[in-house]
């Protein structure tokens, strides 16, 4: 069953994807090129949301490559259907078929975070790859969103609040805040070779993009939060604050952990 608290089909949903191709696409662009993507590579995108990632592999891979796109939702990706190199599934990547041994890069960037399979769910990614394939996982350490500036102190500590308040509700829902500070570890244990990791933020200040994202989550959650004794008072003066040039936060530490899977060895065949 589906968990996820945030789900595509939301009338928040659109804003949230702006925020975060905004924001962390560059960096997830970024770190793609560094596993050699190119011409001719099949590569699996999981979780594409409003679709931004897969066009752009979609791109990188020309037409002699293919892009497999899945979401539980994948209404909001009509872009990408009418590209011949791209095949978008309606997929739940905790029990639905997957292929194995197929794909040259898998990539998702915040998807195993909210799963509670998601221990589950690393390995069928693994188990996707052709060998020499590389996987490329990327997740928040919400544990890390240390307000920078604020009107005062009254005002940091009303977004302390609230943002404890939703990391509840993600933490209820299985989700895992800080499951992007354990992806070195996690690739490392499952078999890949060369694994690293970058860590990327930037202050996000009051009035600009980044800061939308966490009104479109709070907003999302309203219902939810109200039920964690987050009062519509605090969440209209939360709202406010985060249109306050006063205001400044960190903003969600996106780890990213690439691994390769090895040639040759028993583990890397299907």
């Amino acid at each position: 069953m589906n968990q996820y608290v945030f789900e595509n089909i939301a009338d928040q949903a659109p804003d949230r994807f702006t925020v975060l191709e905004e924001c962390y696409d560059p960096v997830s662009r970024a770190q793609l090129m560094r596993t050699g993507v190119g011409p001719g590579w099949r590569c699996l995108e999981v979780g594409g949301g409003g679709g931004s990632m897969g066009a752009w592999l979609a791109d990188a891979v020309g037409s002699t490559g293919q892009v497999v796109v899945t979401d539980v939702e994948p209404g909001r990706m009509h872009d990408l259907r009418h590209r011949e190199n791209v095949q978008v599934w309606r997929h739940d990547i905790t029990h639905d078929p997957l292929p194995e041994g197929e794909f040259d890069l898998v990539h998702a960037r915040l998807v195993l975070l909210h799963l509670p399979q998601r221990e589950d769910v690393l390995p069928r990614l693994v188990r996707a790859l052709r060998p020499g394939g590389y996987l490329l996982l990327e997740d928040f350490d919400c544990g890390h969103v240390p307000v920078l500036a604020a009107p005062g102190q009254s005002e940091a500590a009303l977004f302390e609040r609230v943002h404890e308040a939703l990391m509840d509700q993600l933490r209820a829902a299985g989700a895992d805040p800080l499951w992007g500070r354990k992806l070195f570890a996690a690739l490392t244990a499952g078999g890949l070779d060369g694994v690293s990791a970058t860590t990327y933020a930037e202050a996000w200040r009051g009035g600009e993009t980044g800061v939308r994202l966490h009104h479109a989550n709070t907003e999302q959650l309203r219902a939810r939060l109200h039920a964690r004794h987050v009062t519509e008072e605090d969440l209209q003066a939360f709202w406010a604050l985060l249109q306050d040039r006063r205001f400044a936060v960190a903003s969600y530490p996106l780890i990213s952990a690439r691994g390769r899977l090895p040639v040759g060895r028993p583990e890397a065949r299907s």
